[in-house]
């Protein structure tokens, strides 16, 4: 048995809606990435949704918006993917790195000891799906508004620091009630292949601003942004006599196609119904089944405040450290499954130890990396498949550990 790590679900509604923006005539921006904004804007209840080709270049659009200078600090945790950071830095600010609690999600008195006078951003990551302590978070922010410095009239209209959520996981996921998405000011969604809900590559920006903000206001200026600062898109241009553009803002050229677009539409259309319970019922069986384990940490699914996404599930093994993860893994893969470890904090990177980043001191971080295993979780896999992955998991886990108790 053969079983991947992350295929992509395309189910028929995908291969209709792909077929149909292919016969168009029509295949860049246009009227699917408008459909495929209000679902994902009715699933969140976010104000307004823009679509963009990926998660990192959302990020750089809101804070270049934002206006982030050269010394500007952004806080964000040590552990994350790394296009959380390439972000910050792209966008000309610092990353300014903060451990993490248990459950993997940022520490909100690590943000709080990081907050200076040169802080402009913070950006949680709901790690495999889980929602950080968005409540708490933004209560902070408001806290430590004195500290503020605003450098220009939109910083000055906040008049505190930006919440960026980085919800690359956790579309679908809920706290006390509230979908990701108007859990903060911004929050982004990836949409890339490997995603609950795919378009390839792609991304989603939830606006979610507070007064005097116009989120419709904004999301018009965004999407000029995102298309080079024109005027006016492709499709409105390709209309008869309808040609004549501006380019008013040093724009990017970061506009999600309608081809693509189509993908998500159809796995929208499925995602609450269908897919999404499917995912909670293969990190339910893996629970049924490691908890019998005394070596296994268990992921959380779902608590009395959150919900998951079931992006990911992250197994931790107790007692190990990474070099025999690292062994379990190569023994896992024996077996012909997949699995993958999410994710090196960033200070473990070449770039970032360049920087001058420590992995020494971030130990949570470390410590919650060195055990974590990622097992498959996606709609494909059959109760037959679970049950081989838990063999092929527990039977290497416990071949390394026998091996380590004999030395």
């Amino acid at each position: 048995m053969k079983i991947p790590f992350s295929p992509p679900y395309i189910n028929d509604s995908v291969k209709n809606e792909v077929m149909d923006s292919l016969e168009s005539g029509w295949i860049t921006t246009g009227p699917k990435v408008k459909k495929l904004e209000s679902q994902i804007a009715a699933l969140t209840k976010a104000p307004q949704v823009l679509c963009v080709n990926s998660w990192t270049s959302g990020a750089i659009l809101m804070l270049k918006w934002f206006g982030v200078q050269p010394d500007d600090e952004v806080i964000l945790p040590a552990y994350t993917y790394s296009a959380t950071a390439l972000a910050v830095i792209h966008a000309h600010a610092k990353p300014v790195m903060v451990d993490v609690n248990e459950d993997f999600n940022i520490s909100l008195k690590a943000i709080e000891k990081a907050i200076t006078n040169k802080t402009k951003a913070i950006i949680p990551v709901d790690i495999a799906g889980w929602p950080c302590d968005y409540p708490e978070i933004n209560q902070l922010v408001i806290h430590k508004k004195g500290l503020f410095k605003p450098d220009n009239e939109i910083q000055e209209m906040l008049g505190r620091i930006l919440v960026i959520s980085d919800a690359a996981h956790s579309i679908g996921a809920a706290y006390e009630g509230k979908q990701t998405g108007v859990l903060t000011d911004v929050t982004i969604f990836s949409l890339h292949a490997v995603k609950n809900v795919t378009t390839a590559e792609g991304g989603a920006i939830c606006l979610n601003m507070p007064a005097p903000f116009d989120n419709e206001e904004l999301y018009n200026t965004l999407r000029c942004y995102s298309l080079n600062g024109q005027t006016k898109d492709a499709f409105t241009k390709s209309k008869a006599g309808a040609w004549s553009y501006d380019i008013i803002f040093p724009g990017l050229k970061i506009n999600m196609p309608d081809v693509l677009a189509a993908i998500g539409i159809g796995q929208m259309e499925e995602y609450i119904c269908k897919t999404l319970p499917e995912r909670i019922r293969i990190f339910e069986a893996y629970n049924e089944y490691l908890s019998q384990r005394e070596w296994a940490i268990l992921p959380k699914y779902k608590s009395n405040k959150k919900q998951s996404s079931c992006h990911i599930y992250a197994l931790r093994v107790s007692g190990i450290n990474e070099e025999q993860r690292d062994q379990i893994i190569t023994l896992i893969s024996t077996y012909d499954v997949a699995v993958n470890v999410h994710f090196k904090p960033l200070p473990l990177l070449s770039l970032f130890k360049e920087m001058g980043y420590s992995i020494a001191d971030f130990p949570i971080s470390y410590k919650q990396y060195s055990n974590e295993i990622s097992l498959p979780i996606y709609p494909q896999l059959t109760d037959e498949e679970i049950t081989y992955i838990v063999k092929a998991v527990c039977e290497s886990v416990e071949q390394v550990l026998y091996a380590q108790e004999k030395l």
